[in-house]
């Protein structure tokens, strides 16, 4: 039976509404101009509500009123933190956790109910499956604000979610079809599907994905989540996709099958229908149909579809062992700094300044170029330190040839996004690395987590300045970094500029720090990010 802990009622919680009719009213009045208003007041009166004592049936007609009021001002609250970089600054995380408390604040309405129909409560026999779908359903809800936010959820909501889906298996009302009016586009609803969705929701990686990436797994998993079922048991074939284990007594998500030790509560999730699905949609996608065509929507183009699908069918349907680049696991430290000029300063040595065309390098720079072929990477770390370029020590967590996974040492620093430059020293080497943050998340101890990509190659400091006629930039110089051939992995040289700074045959002046230029014709953009882009160039006479 259900076993989810509730505080007892309270006769002297007092709503501003009592019953469905009061709260009609109420939320015939409520202003919603002023948001951060609209959404403290319905925080404050759901959790009233959920204190005061009534009859189930009430409370459930109650809740199900609120319920279009409650979606709207959340999804407006929450444009507050698109595309913010982590870890949240104070008022961010204000917003942030309103938002997980409406949502676990209906959670736990329904539970109430939930509660008085398993005392038997007859007015509410006959919506079981309702009240069970949606506690499922904002449980997920409020597990979803976290994976789009990029801040870990705590084990207890996995326990939320597991204990309600196996009450729903007990009273067999998992594969029940409720309305759910407020989904436009799927207006019925299961617990097996919200359950399902929320499941391979946290299982692809969803530290890796951009909140647009998010959201469109959010409107796939609402469509493919009845393709899959749930079984006490499972077979496997030698080439099909192996099948995901869920513990409904455990405060875990999805796990490989063959990870985990068969008990009563194991359930498996059969991933072949899921595996065919996903690779029939990229042959369609490959054959010429649109993403609309295909039923994909029309969220993004047809190449992206391609590569986000075969990225979910490795995270769902493929050994992890098989993904490229296999990590290992590292204990060392590494130092970091982000942003082009704070780059640039521990790089080179020293803070990047305006060159002029017949400018020389400093006399120090000079000397340690002349007897080490370089400017000495220490030189100044405590002054770049202070004039505002700092160096943060992270932990390797795990690293391959590829990239690596590090944990900040300290809980406060830099914020940063996905898919943002920075540069990596790891434990005693002497040079810096250039890499990407592949996805950005926050631990449960507040501590800032990063995947890094590398880009191939090594990286040189180096300024750059437009020539011609006709600049749509300025044509003094800026900081960006040549990033050397990789003759083993056949990449060729290419250079690292600030974004929206590239143009197809744009011919810039790259300056060295030995005084010595060249000028490079810019071909096309390798790939770009939040604040730069790799761009191929050849050189020009």
């Amino acid at each position: 039976m259900l076993t989810l802990p509730l505080e007892p009622t309270d006769d002297r919680a007092d709503p501003i509404f009592k019953d469905a009719a009061g709260c009609a009213q109420w939320l015939g009045q409520l202003q919603l101009t002023n948001l951060q208003l609209a959404h403290s007041l319905l925080l404050t009166q759901i959790n009233e509500l959920n204190r005061y004592p009534m009859r189930g049936v009430e409370r459930l007609n109650t809740l199900e009123l609120l319920r279009e009021t409650v979606g709207y001002v959340q999804d407006d609250y929450a444009k507050k933190l698109i595309a913010k970089p982590l870890p949240l600054n104070e008022s961010e995380l204000m917003v942030f956790v309103a938002i997980v408390q409406l949502w676990q604040a209906m959670a736990l309405g329904y539970q109430r109910c939930l509660q008085a129909y398993m005392a038997g409560d007859k007015p509410l026999a006959k919506h079981g499956a309702l009240l069970c779908q949606r506690g499922l359903l904002y449980s997920g809800l409020e597990i979803f604000e976290h994976l789009r936010t990029g801040y870990e959820f705590e084990p207890k909501l996995w326990h939320q979610l597991n204990e309600l889906y196996a009450f729903a298996e007990q009273q067999n009302l998992q594969a029940t079809e409720v309305p759910d009016l407020l989904n436009g586009k799927h207006p019925h609803s299961s617990c097996h599907s919200i359950y399902v969705k929320t499941l391979l929701a946290c299982h692809a990686h969803p530290a890796e994905l951009s909140r647009s990436q998010l959201q469109l797994l959010d409107d796939w998993l609402a469509q493919w989540s009845d393709t899959i079922t749930i079984e006490n048991s499972y077979t496997i074939s030698k080439g099909d996709a192996q099948p995901l284990a869920i513990d409904l007594a455990s405060e875990q998500g999805l796990r490989p099958a063959r990870q985990v030790a068969h008990s009563n509560s194991m359930r498996y999730l059969a991933m072949v229908p899921l595996s065919k699905l996903l690779r029939v949609k990229t042959i369609l996608l490959q054959q010429g149909q649109t993403p609309r065509q295909a039923n994909l929507g029309g969220r993004c183009g047809k190449g992206d579809c391609i590569e986000f699908l075969t990225f979910l069918h490795q995270c769902w349907c493929e050994d992890n062992n098989t993904r490229l680049g296999e990590r290992r696991p590292v204990a060392h430290h590494a130092q970091l700094c982000c942003k082009m000029e704070g780059i640039y300063a521990h790089l080179s040595g020293k803070p990047f300044k305006q060159s002029r065309r017949d400018a020389s390098v400093d006399s120090v720079a000079r000397k340690q170029i002349e007897t080490f072929g370089r400017v000495l990477q220490d030189t100044h770390n405590k002054e770049l330190r202070e004039m505002g370029f700092p160096l943060e020590t992270w932990n390797f967590e795990n690293e391959s040839i590829m990239g690596a996974r590090l944990t900040r040492e300290d809980p406060f620093g830099v914020r940063l996004s996905y898919n943002q430059l920075i540069a990596l020293r790891p434990g005693d080497a002497e040079n810096f690395m250039l890499g990407v943050t592949a996805w950005v998340n926050v631990v449960r101890t507040g501590q800032l987590q990063i995947g890094v990509r590398y880009l191939p190659g090594i990286a040189e400091p180096v300024s750059i300045r437009a020539t011609g006629v006709n600049l749509t930039v300025s044509d003094k110089h800026v900081p960006a970094f040549l990033l050397q051939a990789d003759s083993a992995l056949k990449i060729p040289a290419s250079l690292v500029i600030s974004r929206d700074w590239f143009r197809p045959g744009r011919v810039v002046e790259v300056l060295y720090h030995n005084t010595e230029k060249l000028n490079a014709k810019m071909l096309f953009s390798v790939e770009r990010g939040i604040d730069y882009e790799r761009v191929s160039f050849t050189l020009a006479h």
